[in-house]
């Protein structure tokens, strides 16, 4: 009974709103949720029959499935996607999860790397292996821009303008922005491209990549991970990393430094400003933890 709308929802998310597979499968999957939530109460009902009273039995019986509270609200926020687009299509009349209620989850500040433990990853890098260069270049990049590790593995050789000193990123729902780029990390790319790129056979269709795996395409963002997670044990750093830490230790070096947020946020391409907000608490924890350190009258 459901499949059209959910048809009709896919796409929508395809070509109105340019979302990723990834993303547009994450949606899917939280009305898929409801639907078999209405199935096992035989509560057969279409999107414009559904009431609040239901949607709220629906996030009950989530919850009693042991979701944790921030799946319970990844996937409330899923259902109001789909009501709004229900309401521009004219499948409902009213959004019913309007005033659903997602359980309040708490933000952890995730863990960030300080200068010097960027510095020792990148030094850990066997310059000798065919793939060295094109690591170092990978960590240099990341760093100086901040970028996603879906835009780093999608960065292409077309988007590259070391002579002003920017790259052209193309982030989610295919958003493009300009991104400075530091010395160091041009140096690297350069230095990859012009020496280890040269020897791989390049796959048709991935010529204009910049950074290849040994098979000529695009590197996975598994590998990107691999490569981090690797690079971390030889600099002996315990934190919680990935490559997203790249992208969370260049913000907060930036709002560490007194760079303006509305700065930060046009080059780390988000949406909103709440998104780049979290870094002032990243930064509020570095200036209490300065000052315990630091300061012999400073009592938290």
């Amino acid at each position: 009974m459901w499949e059209p709308y959910k048809k009709g929802f896919k796409a929508y998310l395809q070509l109105e709103k340019s979302l990723s597979d990834n993303s547009v499968e994450a949606y899917l999957h939280d009305v898929e949720k409801l639907t078999e939530y209405l199935l096992a109460s035989n509560t057969l009902k279409t999107p414009e029959e559904l009431e609040l009273k239901d949607l709220q039995k629906f996030v009950k019986w989530v919850a009693e499935l042991g979701m944790t509270a921030t799946s319970q609200a990844r996937i409330i926020s899923g259902i109001r996607g789909f009501y709004k687009y229900c309401l521009q299509e004219d499948i409902t009349k009213t959004d019913p999860s309007t005033l659903l209620e997602a359980p309040k989850t708490q933000r952890l500040l995730p863990d960030t790397l300080s200068f010097e433990e960027i510095e020792c990853m990148i030094a850990a890098i066997d310059l000798s292996k065919p793939e060295g260069h094109r690591n170092k270049a990978i960590l240099e990049t990341m760093y100086s821009c901040g970028l996603r590790v879906s835009e780093t593995v999608n960065l292409l050789i077309s988007c590259l303008f070391f002579d002003q000193g920017y790259i052209r990123v193309i982030g989610k729902g295919d958003k493009e922005r300009l991104v400075p780029i530091g010395r160091d990390a041009i140096k690297y790319i350069r230095l990859y491209y012009e020496t280890d790129r040269k020897h791989v056979y390049i796959k048709k269709g991935f010529e204009d990549h910049i950074f290849l795996n040994n098979r000529g395409t695009s590197l996975s963002r598994v590998m990107i991970f691999y490569i981090i997670k690797d690079l971390a044990a030889k600099a002996k750093i315990t934190k919680t990393i990935s490559p997203h830490t790249f992208r969370h230790s260049f913000a907060t070096h930036l709002v560490e430094g007194g760079a303006d947020l509305r700065a930060v946020q046009e080059m780390l391409g988000h949406e909103s400003i709440t998104t780049t907000e979290i870094y002032t608490h990243l930064d509020k924890e570095f200036l209490r933890d300065t000052l315990q350190q630091f300061h012999p009258a400073f009592k938290y």
